[in-house]
């Protein structure tokens, strides 16, 4: 940095935050982005099969605005047929279906350090 003048100070320090802020911030969407990659290709894998219509209708959508964004990982072909599979459910003439669980345990697989790498992400600051 060059000599800077103390009425620049402010305007400096500003300027370096916002620089911090914006490479942080970038550095976390693609990895949360990342992760969302790798929990869908799981879900993808791991999804009941009888025809594999059903495990090829899962998509990732980006949802929010600015800096309050999220990815969800849906079905776009079956989405009211994802909670019957994922925690089984009840028979009309009595009993259960079991539970064919593939979305919590690939979130949970992949998802588990995403805290820790974003800590990571700040500390280095991008």
């Amino acid at each position: 940095m060059a000599d800077i003048r103390i009425d620049q100070l402010a305007a400096e320090i500003a300027r370096a935050v916002q620089d911090y802020t914006e490479d942080v911030s970038e550095a976390i969407d693609k990895k949360v982005d990342q992760v969302a990659g790798e929990v869908l290709e799981e879900v993808e894998r791991t999804a009941p099969r009888q025809t594999g219509k059903y495990a090829k209708g899962f998509t990732k959508t980006k949802q929010g605005s600015g800096d309050k964004t999220k990815r969800v990982i849906w079905n776009k072909k079956d989405s009211r047929r994802v909670h019957l599979l994922e925690f089984g459910h009840a028979k009309r003439g009595g009993g259960r279906v079991r539970a064919f669980p593939h979305l919590r345990p690939a979130y949970d697989k992949h998802a588990a350090n995403l805290p820790d790498e974003i800590k990571r992400i700040i500390q280095n600051g991008g």
